[in-house]
């Protein structure tokens, strides 16, 4: 039975069974504490049992649902429903779980922990009244950020529907509410087995950011120097490019967009530069190093975004057998 786990080994579970994309997602929208107590945990499940896996994915249906009665019609009502359904004593259950997370909070959290850009993409193509009604329930400076990049005319629209909104039904809210959830969501059906490990936990660190791996990595050599090392030996970043030879890199290059590889290379050591621009032809390292020289400020999300690109490149030709990262204490590769 689940009841006497802790939150954080059930959340293990939980990401563990929805599998490594989907969790890569939802680590992104949780506090840096969180990430790195679920991470430790996941890390140190070997396999979840089918049982285990299927009660835990139904504790948290259950409590989705029951989520839903409470926003709909408050605790009482919810419990009523959940009486018919799960029977008094594990609708209490349910209930008393929803109690301990404050479930309580404003709608739209989903938006107001989402990364901006990503709300911008979701947000572009709905109606300027649901953009202004949701924009007042995130932070006033992501609402600004937001705004800045619609176009004009729409920027004047969503203004004045915000200024206009004196109250709005509970029942639309929790109806756009859910529109914006799913859309976040995009649940991929597995039907393969759930296994955590060493294997997960670096499939999901390779979906996450740079600056979240490393608070991970750091916080995990701490506290068990092996599995760091296992970890990092399976991990491949941007700053580890220089230990590819130098035809692999060539090959890599030729699949990454010059703006990209621009970008990636803002603000990396003077060791990696040099050794990109070894591979390169004279010619197009005056064209990179022009172009960094104007580029002017960036954004770290955006060098990490690119970064990450690249990096994308590298496991995929990995993986093809087009190039070789070496890896760990692994046998010589004979060419």
């Amino acid at each position: 039975m689940t009841n006497s786990m802790d939150g954080i080994r059930k959340s293990a579970i939980l990401l563990i069974s929805l599998g490594s994309e989907i969790s890569s997602k939802v680590m992104k929208l949780l506090p840096e504490s969180v990430i790195r107590k679920v991470s430790y945990e996941i890390a140190n499940i070997e396999t979840v049992d089918s049982e285990m896996r299927d009660e835990i994915l139904n504790e948290f249906l259950e409590t989705s649902i029951a989520q839903k009665y409470v926003l709909d019609g408050g605790f009482d009502y919810a419990k009523n429903l959940l009486n018919q359904s799960l029977g008094p004593q594990r609708a209490k259950e349910v209930i008393d779980v929803l109690s301990q997370i404050q479930l309580r909070e404003r709608p739209f959290n989903i938006a107001r922990k989402a990364d901006t850009q990503q709300l911008i993409n979701l947000l572009l193509n709905e109606h300027p009244q649901t953009i202004a009604l949701i924009m007042c329930y995130v932070q006033p400076d992501k609402a600004a950020t937001i705004l800045s990049n619609f176009p004009p005319q729409m920027q004047v629209e969503i203004a004045e529907r915000i200024g206009m909104i004196a109250s709005t039904a509970p029942s639309t809210i929790e109806r756009i509410e859910r529109v914006i959830e799913n859309k976040f969501s995009n649940f991929v059906e597995s039907n393969t087995e759930a296994a955590g490990g060493v294997h997960t936990l670096v499939e999901i660190l390779n979906s996450v950011g740079r600056s979240t791996e490393k608070n991970i990595l750091l916080d995990l050599e701490k506290r068990q120097p092996e599995l760091s090392n296992e970890v990092k030996a399976s991990l491949f970043t941007f700053d580890d490019i220089i230990t590819l030879d130098k035809l692999d890199v060539q090959k890599v290059l030729r699949f990454v967009d010059n703006n990209v590889l621009v970008l990636a290379l803002k603000g990396t050591s003077d060791e990696i530069k040099e050794f990109i621009f070894s591979n390169l032809s004279s010619r197009a390292v005056e064209n990179i190093q022009e172009e960094m020289q104007f580029m002017g400020p960036t954004r770290l999300s955006a060098v990490e975004e690119a970064q990450q690109k690249v990096v994308s490149v590298i496991r995929r030709l990995d993986e093809e057998g087009e190039i070789y990262i070496t890896r760990g204490e692994q046998d010589d590769v004979i060419k």
